[in-house]
């Protein structure tokens, strides 16, 4: 597969940077971009641009800035012409994402976004994933905690296997062990986007609720409800005690996946997914558990009904406000993924990350994905289109993040 050309202006162009999670990312690639590496921040206000600029000191004087919107097609496309990829923080995307989207795709630029939205990912499949298959262009999904470390951790799982002769993946649970990290008022201003999809529109709802929304072909699935997510306590001491559905998991299984069948279904046909949280054992653990359960009830059907959304908006984070940077060094996740194999061995990824999982690791974990499609063309798989981690950059990114301080590692138990 070709890359974009040489001659490009940038390599990277940064968009939304002057947002909350656009500026981590830009402090990030500001320590993480090799000599050399052409950058552009690129937003709707040249003034903020030039004041982040600004605030970046020396190492940001070379970086070009872009003034670009969102709604502006024309701007878009020269933005995309002028780049090998571009890293967006700008959503919800299901509002403003597609224009950048097919800018992309007909530029043969590569992308790469933070998104955690099935239905802007399903309109970016059907909208977009053709034309760039032509371009060459690679549109990667989900470049944060939505979903790296899920679709990542399952490949380095199959590939594994594989590698040891153990067969398919099977019954595969990825466990958040430990987490602590602030709620993002970007991913709580994209569920409400989805919600207001879901509910007025029919076809919609039932694309949210598909576990295999995101295949390409939906028709070689099972069928029926082989894969409903989670919704209640779960007992399985095997696992460690008393667990909660995951927050998270709505969007990261069907992300795997749609990784697992752009392979051909290579992780098996046999490969179930599902996503939990540990609570703890004993009664205290599943309290907890019912507890969590209650809580993501209580949030996503306040965030559908009217009254209810007024007083919810007044208490949750608004898009662009985080957590201070204390509070974002205290943060951390701990992940396990087990994993069934035919041959009989269970495997598991563990996976751990300082820094509040939303927010500073996910800024490294999006400036790794960008650079990757930038710098490492030749080490990524052959593939184009609309991809998610695993089919667009893959093992490549593993070895970038735990470059950068992440853990990505597997063992027989």
């Amino acid at each position: 597969m070709s890359e974009p050309s040489e001659s490009r202006t940038h390599d990277l162009v940064l968009f939304g940077a002057t947002g909350f999670v656009g500026r981590l990312t830009a402090e990030y690639l500001l320590e993480a971009v090799p000599e050399g590496t052409a950058v552009a921040l690129a937003g709707r206000s040249r003034d903020k641009l030039e004041r982040l600029k600004a605030d970046l000191g020396p190492g940001a004087a070379g970086w070009v800035l872009i003034e670009a919107d969102s709604c502006d097609r024309s701007a878009l496309d020269e933005m995309a012409r002028s780049t090998k990829v571009v890293a967006t923080t700008v959503g919800p995307y299901l509002k403003y994402g597609m224009p950048l989207v097919e800018a992309c795709a007909e530029a043969g630029t590569h992308y790469a976004d933070l998104t955690g939205e099935t239905l802007f990912m399903r309109r970016s499949i059907d909208v977009a994933h053709e034309r760039a298959e032509a371009t060459g262009a690679r549109i990667v999904h989900t470049c944060g905690f939505d979903s790296i470390p899920s679709d990542i951790g399952v490949l380095l799982l199959h590939e594994y296997a594989a590698a040891n002769d153990l067969g398919d993946l099977g019954e595969t649970s990825l466990v958040v062990r430990k987490m602590r990290g602030g709620a993002s008022g970007g991913t709580i201003d994209s569920a409400r986007a989805s919600i207001d999809e879901g509910k007025a529109d029919k076809a919609a709802r039932k694309v949210m609720l598909d576990p295999y929304a995101l295949s390409p072909d939906r028709s070689s699935e099972p069928k029926g409800t082989d894969e409903r997510d989670p919704r209640g306590v779960i007992h399985e001491p095997e696992l460690g005690g008393y667990l909660a559905p995951f927050v998270m998991g709505t969007v990261n299984t069907r992300v795997v996946r749609r990784s697992n069948a752009l392979l051909d279904h290579a992780y098996g046909s046999a490969l179930r997914y599902r996503e939990l949280m540990l609570t703890g054992s004993g009664p205290m653990g599943a309290a907890k558990a019912a507890g969590v359960v209650g809580t993501l009830g209580a949030l996503f059907g306040g965030l559908a009904l009217s009254p209810t959304r007024k007083l919810l908006d007044r208490l949750l984070p608004d898009p662009g406000e985080g957590p201070d940077a204390e509070a974002r060094e205290r943060g951390f996740f701990t992940i396990d993924i087990h994993a069934e194999t035919s041959a009989g061995p269970e495997l598991v990824c563990a996976i751990h990350a300082d820094g509040d999982p939303g927010y500073k690791a996910t800024a490294v974990m999006l400036g790794e994905a960008a650079l990757a499609l930038a710098l490492d063309g030749d080490r990524l798989p052959d593939r184009a289109g609309v991809l998610t981690p695993a089919t667009g950059i893959g093992v490549r990114l593993a070895e970038r993040l735990r470059e950068a301080g992440h853990s990505y590692e597997v063992e027989r138990r």
